[in-house]
């Protein structure tokens, strides 16, 4: 069973409740780590996409690092698919096709997609339910993105 099927049509409640930035934020971090570890490069990676998006310019270091820490807290304790979840019930429509962008940025950023890459973002673009056709005109450009 992979980390979206639980989230995908099956309804379910979470004590977890998280706002907006806070739910953008934990799907890239689950992105991330997927893997079971953030290195020091995705984590300064993850940093610097989230402080380019207009909702956490407002954030100083101190406070980004406590939304960070946070998430990585929640997802030890109550695992990923509860913070999934309950990102995915925080996160405004609006910004699903923008945390998919960033997400497939950031787990792109080396160029290359393995097998386990595409099977995470396979699943993100359903449980958002982004259009397959965006998600790999999405997923297109982040490849051309990161050769350089």
């Amino acid at each position: 069973m992979g980390l979206f099927d639980s989230v995908l049509g099956k309804p379910r409640t979470s004590a977890i409740r998280l706002g907006a930035s806070e739910s953008f934020a934990a799907i890239a971090l689950l992105a991330v780590s997927a893997d079971g570890h953030v290195s020091d490069d995705e984590l300064r990676a993850l940093r610097s996409s989230l402080w380019r998006l207009k909702m956490f310019r407002s954030y100083s270091e101190r406070e980004l690092f406590t939304v960070i820490d946070r998430l990585t807290g929640l997802i030890r304790s109550e695992g990923t698919e509860s913070v999934l979840y309950a990102a995915m019930i925080g996160l405004p429509k609006p910004l699903r096709e923008t945390v998919f962008a960033i997400t497939a940025d950031l787990v792109l950023v080396d160029g290359e997609i393995t097998p386990g890459e595409e099977d995470l973002l396979q699943s993100l673009y359903k449980a958002l339910g982004i259009p397959k056709s965006l998600a790999l005109q999405i997923v297109d450009v982040m490849v051309i993105k990161n050769k350089g």
